[in-house]
């Protein structure tokens, strides 16, 4: 049973993890893609748009824009999921802010995309890893999930960020930054997931688990994953078990994560890497085999 102490010695290990990831998020930002008129997609690709059109800086602006979305979230999602999303937002505003008083570490706009889309990738990845978010559109994705559960997230993601690079192509009339603001949005995408889940395409989970049927329920429903139930017995006990095996993507792993903890505190969980998979919703094995 988890005791007092370790905790607020857990929460007090989140804060540090989100303030390092808001500190590395910020970097990227303030020192690489908000100085050359970068927009990478986001509340923060919307901020250096209105900060280099309207005036005040882009993490005013950050914070401004995320406002309505976490009170949106608090209604959707209640406060103990928002509450370190808040934390992380406040901080990279605040970074934001100071690292804007500093000079470009450089004006190519190829090396800040680069440069600034690793940064950023690090920072987010190192927010979601800990269970919190960076505000903004993840939470307004999560709401829209639950509306329209047939339309994939990584769609929500790209639509929306595909729509602000253009829209600072065309409000700073400059169709390069665009491209060069598409190559940062790519990269620190493929950086966040890196950071995240390494370099697998995807998880094989087992769970043991004396509540299956709550658990598959929540997998089913919260999750873009199918599930298969394996029979076992315990060695030592020798009672009857169910076992649920699912893949699911990347992406999915901490969700399924924090299902499991959610629902049996005491589940056995196995996860291991599954490097390629046939199937629906990922490779079609025909189409490999030509």
């Amino acid at each position: 049973m988890e005791t007092s102490k370790s905790r607020v010695l857990r929460l007090i290990k989140k804060l540090l993890v989100i303030s390092v990831g808001a500190f590395i998020y910020s970097a990227g930002i303030g020192l690489f893609l908000d100085p050359n008129e970068l927009a990478p997609g986001g509340v923060v690709g919307l901020s250096v748009i209105l900060s280099h059109s309207l005036g005040l800086e882009t993490g005013t602006w950050y914070l401004l824009l995320n406002i309505p979305i976490i009170i949106l979230g608090w209604w959707k999602f209640g406060g103990k999921f928002i509450a370190l999303s808040f934390y992380a937002i406040v901080l990279n505003s605040l970074f934001t802010n100071v690292f804007a008083n500093f000079p470009a570490v450089t004006d190519n706009l190829l090396l800040a995309a680069i440069a600034g889309s690793i940064l950023v990738g690090t920072g987010i990845g190192l927010v979601l890893w800990i269970g919190a978010t960076t505000g903004g559109m993840d939470i307004i994705i999560k709401v829209l999930r639950k509306k329209y559960p047939a339309i994939k997230t990584s769609t929500f993601f790209i639509t929306i960020d595909i729509l602000i690079v253009a829209l600072s192509g065309f409000v700073f009339k400059d169709f390069n930054i665009a491209m060069y603001a598409f190559i940062a949005v790519v990269l620190h995408g493929r950086v966040m997931d890196y950071i995240l889940y390494g370099g697998d395409e995807a998880r094989l989970v087992y769970i043991v688990s004396g509540r299956p049927q709550e658990m598959l329920g929540r997998i089913l429903e919260e999750l873009e994953a199918g599930a298969t139930i394996l029979r076992g017995k315990g060695a030592y006990s020798n009672d009857e078990k169910q076992i649920i095996m699912c893949v699911v993507k990347k992406r999915g792993t901490p969700k399924l994560t924090e299902i499991v903890r959610q629902v049996d505190r005491k589940a056995f969980m196995i996860v291991t890497s599954a490097s390629e998979i046939f199937g629906e919703g990922y490779k079609n094995i025909l189409k490999e085999q030509l």
